[in-house]
């Protein structure tokens, strides 16, 4: 089997995952991203102790710290994700609006229209992380499907 096919299933095995369990798999994330900044946190402190090291190293030590037990990795980083695609969209919607051309002002407000949807999922994926772990999981379905069909 090729690694295209087999990536794919793997994928759709994971969005699985995350769909049945969204909780478990949202918790285990967190927890895998905590271990991973908590490990580069300490190999940046050992690399060398220049300050913009021991700030990476430190910073990556908190948010290891953090993310493995206070707060859920997951739908905070897609909630994150979701604001700043969000910020962008509606900044380019508004200066669209603003310019001469006609055409561009369609564009513009459904760019517009999109950025506030943006900005709606970053809020509901940071305030319930069943809602991103399911969004997760889709994503991973739909991934995997591609990877699978693909030549």
């Amino acid at each position: 089997m090729e690694t295209n096919k087999i990536a794919g299933i793997i994928s759709i095995i994971l969005g699985l995952i995350f769909i049945i369990f969204p909780i478990f798999s949202s918790s285990f994330t967190s927890i895998v991203i905590g271990l991973s900044l908590l490990f580069f946190g300490f190999a940046s402190l050992l690399n060398g102790l220049t300050s913009l090291n021991v700030v990476i190293g430190v910073i990556s030590i908190i948010f290891g710290l953090l993310f493995m037990f206070a707060m859920n990795a997951l739908p905070f980083l897609v909630g994150l994700q979701f604001y700043l695609v969000g910020i962008v969209m509606i900044l380019f919607g508004i200066a669209g609006l603003i310019s001469d051309s006609k055409i561009s002002k369609i564009s513009s407000l459904l760019i517009l229209i999109m950025g506030i949807v943006a900005f709606i999922l970053a809020f509901n994926s940071i305030v319930n992380p069943f809602y991103a772990a399911v969004l997760l999981g889709v994503s991973l379905i739909i991934q995997g499907i591609r990877l699978f069909i693909s030549e």
